[in-house]
């Protein structure tokens, strides 16, 4: 998938007046890119659209209209574009209770590290985490991480036939298998790939 530019983006003023409509797009846009692993985690695979208007709507909040600003904006979020070899995911640790998550969040230390995606017949993909900066400590892990699950030409010619896709987490503290994935998702997912 191309990078989003800098000349592809709305100015803010363009973006207010679309924003209403540009939003029921992109939400429902990721209702095919949103995958709950058991009751507590939630991947959303990220993808071009979902990453465009997470970068319009931060320009918007920020009120950031300077170049720098701009670039910034786009520095950090372009790497989670899939690049036609993987799928980028948000992870999301939920527990609604606040004591609740912080005890959760100290017994799942590791645990982006043990969430995996299966095409059927390969082995399992895990998921290489966190590329822009460590987001755990001793003490506990974060309730954010970033995903990269590698695919090989195997695993896409598999999906381009029609092979069901898995995905779990194996954590030793969470446990969750959804299998197969959804067929929405899946064929939303296989849209990432060249």
């Amino acid at each position: 998938m191309p990078q989003i530019t800098r000349e592809s983006l709305l100015s803010l003023e363009s973006y207010a007046r679309q924003r209403g409509e540009f939003r029921v797009r992109v939400m429902a846009h990721k209702k095919n890119r949103t995958l709950h692993v058991g009751s507590n985690v939630t991947l959303i695979f990220e993808d071009e659209l979902t990453v465009r208007y997470q970068i319009q709507e931060m320009l918007r909040i920020e009120r950031t209209f300077e170049e720098s600003g701009i670039v910034g904006e786009l520095d950090a979020y372009n790497p989670l574009v899939p690049d036609g070899s993987n799928w980028k995911a948000t992870m999301l640790i939920e527990y609604p209770d606040v004591d609740d998550r912080q005890l959760w969040l100290a017994r799942l230390i590791g645990i982006e590290d043990r969430v995996w995606v299966q095409v059927a017949g390969n082995e399992r993909v895990f998921a290489v985490a966190d590329e822009d900066l460590e987001r755990e400590n001793e003490q506990k892990t974060s309730s954010v991480h970033f995903l990269r699950f590698e695919l090989n030409e195997t695993m896409k010619a598999a999906l381009r036939g029609g092979a069901d896709v898995a995905a779990g987490i194996d954590h030793p503290q969470y446990e969750a298998l959804v299998s197969p994935v959804p067929g929405n998702i899946r064929m939303s997912l296989c849209g990432d790939l060249d």
